[in-house]
């Protein structure tokens, strides 16, 4: 689990094809990945990866094809900026939202503007997904926890401070560029649990 609050920004500094699939190396600087085993959960870009292999500052990461269809993670190459965080612990303060590190789906940034010190995104998700997406609730785009002001059908819109601005990948995003998006838990259970009540 995780909670969407971006600990460090890391780098894809190289892309393996093996049998098929791919296998990542992923660096950040500063320590960052002290205490973290082999084996331990990464979410990178809010895809939960497991790091393979640790290195000197860095770690690897196996992709299989589901994740490099599903994920923005197919286009990722070598100098690609991506946002880190370990999974949550007991003692990791909550200061998001619960994240489960499964991505939904894919969605594109449609405007940006600035407003005041903030800067005022809109994106536009899949269809499929937008009945998730509610005022004032929670989502995880490219693993940074979100609220979410307001809501257009498949588009929606969130309110980036500077502290969010300069620490994560939000600020290098362009218009038209893709975004890992992963929609609140609850509402996905929520929905899960009326379905079952309607059939029985």
């Amino acid at each position: 689990m995780f909670t969407g609050i971006v600990e460090a920004q890391g780098r894809i500094d190289a892309v393996e094809e093996i049998g098929g699939d791919r296998r990542m190396r992923i660096v950040t600087a500063g320590g960052y990945l002290d205490g973290v085993q082999s084996g331990d959960s990464i979410a990178v870009n809010g895809v939960c990866l497991t790091a393979v292999q640790l290195l000197p500052g860095g770690f690897t990461a196996d992709l299989s094809v589901e994740t490099l269809n599903a994920t923005t993670s197919g286009a990722w190459q070598a100098g690609t900026t991506v946002n880190l965080e370990r999974a949550l612990t007991p003692s990791k303060p909550l200061g998001g939202h619960m994240m489960s590190g499964h991505v939904d789906g894919v969605g594109h940034l449609v405007e940006k503007h600035e407003d005041a010190r903030s800067w005022r995104l809109t994106f536009e998700a899949p269809q499929a997904l937008a009945r998730y997406i509610a005022r004032k609730g929670s989502i995880a785009i490219d693993g940074i926890s979100l609220t979410v002001n307001e809501v257009d059908k498949n588009r929606f819109g969130v309110n980036i401070i500077p502290q969010t601005w300069t620490h994560t990948t939000l600020g290098g995003l362009k218009v038209g560029g893709p975004v890992n998006l992963e929609v609140d838990l609850i509402a996905r259970y929520l929905e899960r649990l009326i379905q079952e009540r309607g059939q029985s």
